[in-house]
């Protein structure tokens, strides 16, 4: 099994390459710095371990990179509670606070072996879902967006699609197009948050054999793949500014052009947009185009989190489990009653995402064809209960602290300045 360990303290990187060294099982490689490992990982690799608070790029926005292409553990010292909750959010089923002994790392990349094992053994596939309806269930909350869904996927209308990560964003853009005149087109997806920003350019419009130095070969770009269907871009309120204009410019002229060439190509996109970001805000910020807001929000739908949708949990967890159960071959498994107490009453962060890995991780480690309350490795995680509050409380503690300093509280909560200044709005403290 190959791991990579993202780690900037030298002697902690130091250390636990020599703790490997001892172990033939596990092939390490270290990298000192989130951007060297992104540049080093393929397909080879199987785990990264990665520490968060790291200079450049931090752990969590590494992790939107790897796109849940790899299991992640977490491993840090001094986290802040957020920045915890966005990791459980993107899927990373372990977090380890530093110091730690070598044995407590080594028990969790056993379990996310033993999860990469079953992935890699079992080629069966899930039970399909109706492309049309993909929804297992549904609940009040749902009843609106799913009703302007079903309007407008008749239409071209440019949707917004609005809600915290993992809400069901791509769920929805996958309803809207395969509900749509464009149904037996191209549906081709993208996340922004997911690419380095030096490429998102050539991801979007593609380029020309020799149009910059690693161009070897001529690649098409996202709006040709999609041309005919849908396009749907999430986050698209992590776009870099300076390539937004060009965006708008593509959506108005309907044409993209290749980098290295200058012969304009006709495009025909349905456009779906997605972001978890108040756009508004980011207009005010300067961080966002205006002109660009209005192009792609011609119907905005806003989707509740899952704490607003409790009648879908259980049928959600239970196709999940009958899922992966028939996926690795397993007898089948159920909740205990306790377990199932749990999963209506915890607060789910990470929404519908959070839900599915926690279910497939219950249902690939439990010992016994019922899942008790423990298999779930949530209760330690409810850190959610009173989130907003307990967040609100250390900003403010902090603030005090720091006599009001953004930038000494920032560094404190090793957050940037630009995420400190949203928090405050957030929760109207005046500096």
């Amino acid at each position: 099994m190959k791991i990579a360990i993202v780690e900037d303290d030298v002697n902690v990187r130091k250390s636990l390459e020599i703790a490997f060294e001892e172990l033939d099982e596990f092939e390490v490689k270290t990298f000192k710095n989130a951007k060297e490992a992104l540049k080093n990982l393929d397909s080879s690799f199987e785990l990264v371990v990665t520490d968060i608070n790291m200079p450049g790029m931090d752990g969590i926005e590494l992790i939107r990179h790897l796109d849940n292409k790899y299991e992640v553990i977490v491993i840090t010292g001094n986290a802040t509670l957020s920045k915890a909750i966005d990791s459980l959010r993107l899927g990373v089923k372990d977090f380890l606070t530093k110091p730690f002994e070598i044995d407590t790392l080594i028990e969790a990349i056993k379990r996310s072996q033993k999860i990469i094992q079953f992935k890699k053994t079992h080629e069966k596939e899930s039970v399909q879902k109706d492309e049309k309806n993909p929804f297992i269930a549904t609940s009040k909350a749902l009843e609106k967006p799913l009703m302007m869904a079903k309007k407008t996927a008749v239409t071209d209308a440019p949707v917004l699609l609005l809600g915290q990560s993992g809400v069901g964003k791509e769920v929805f853009a996958n309803y809207i197009h395969n509900n749509s005149t464009r149904a037996k087109k191209p549906f081709v997806a993208i996340n922004m948050a997911a690419i380095p920003e030096t490429l998102i350019e050539s991801e979007l419009f593609g380029y020309e054999k020799g149009a910059f130095t690693d161009a070897q070969n001529q690649k098409i770009g996202k709006f040709e793949e999609a041309n005919g269907g849908t396009l749907f871009l999430d986050e698209i309120g992590e776009m870099p500014y300076h390539l937004q204009a060009k965006l708008l410019r593509a959506l108005q002229e309907k044409e993209i052009t290749r980098l290295g060439n200058t012969k304009p190509i006709k495009i025909d996109i349905r456009l779906i947009s997605a972001t978890n970001q108040n756009i508004s805000t980011a207009i005010l910020e300067g961080s966002f185009r205006e002109d660009l807001y209005y192009r792609i929000n011609t119907i905005p739908i806003s989707i509740p989190e899952l704490k607003e949708r409790k009648e879908e949990i259980l049928p959600i967890a239970n196709a999940v489990l009958e899922d992966v159960c028939s996926k690795y071959g397993f007898a089948q498994k159920t909740f205990s009653k306790d377990a199932k107490e749990l999963l209506l009453s915890y607060n789910w962060p990470g929404n519908i995402r959070e839900l599915k890995s926690v279910c497939e991780r219950s249902a690939i480690l439990s010992e016994s064809n019922t899942i008790t309350k423990s298999d779930l490795f949530i209760e330690e995680r409810e850190t959610k209960k009173n989130i907003n509050d307990m967040e609100k409380e250390l900003l403010t503690e902090v603030l005090a602290k720091t006599n009001n300093d953004i930038k000494e509280s920032a560094i404190i909560l090793s957050t940037s300045i630009k995420e400190l200044e949203k928090k405050l709005i957030k929760y109207n403290l005046s500096i």
